[in-house]
């Protein structure tokens, strides 16, 4: 039963980020899943975007946290391969 109400709980959190532009720290660390001293790190170090509106309150704009999990993807082998290839034919044709 308990297990059960967790559950839903956490289907609710997920459905309210869906609906949340702005996120606080708290909903910021777990909508990232990172620790709050880390988040801390990465917000005092200028890492990942931010906004203290009255200089002490962390604010998140969510789109943005997601523009910055997205930077710096990893390419598959067959991208790679790929991009190999139109290098090659590439450089033929001058």
């Amino acid at each position: 039963m308990n297990e059960n109400l967790e559950m839903r709980v956490s289907a609710l959190e997920k459905h309210l980020y869906a609906l949340k532009k702005i996120l606080s720290f708290e909903e910021a660390s777990k909508f990232l899943n990172l620790s709050k001293s880390y988040l801390y790190q990465l917000t005092s170090k200028g890492i990942i975007p931010h906004y203290k509106p009255q200089g002490k309150m962390i604010y998140f704009e969510k789109e943005l946290l997601e523009d910055w999990l997205r930077q710096n993807p990893i390419r598959t082998k067959q991208e790679l391969q790929n991009e190999a290839a139109n290098r090659v034919i590439s450089s033929k044709k001058k």
